[in-house]
């Protein structure tokens, strides 16, 4: 299967790289909000869900770019 297929794969109507990208954008969110929950004492929250969610940020954002550019290539 072509990575352009892949990245047009419908999930409820919508390509996959789109959710892909708000996957990605919402998990960084997250990780740059924990610290600042964390400081506020609204949630206790440990550098190591910090780290968890970075990586899968990064991965899922990663995942993203790689199946924009390949619709271009």
């Amino acid at each position: 299967m072509e990575l352009t297929q892949i990245a047009y794969f419908q999930i409820l109507g919508k390509p996959l790289m789109l959710h892909l990208g708000i996957l990605g954008l919402l998990f960084i969110l997250f990780a740059a909000a924990t610290p600042w929950l964390s400081r506020k004492g609204i949630a206790k929250i440990s550098l190591q869900w910090h780290t968890r969610l970075a990586a899968i940020g990064i991965i899922l954002s990663l995942l993203h770019a790689i199946l924009g550019i390949s619709v271009y290539l």
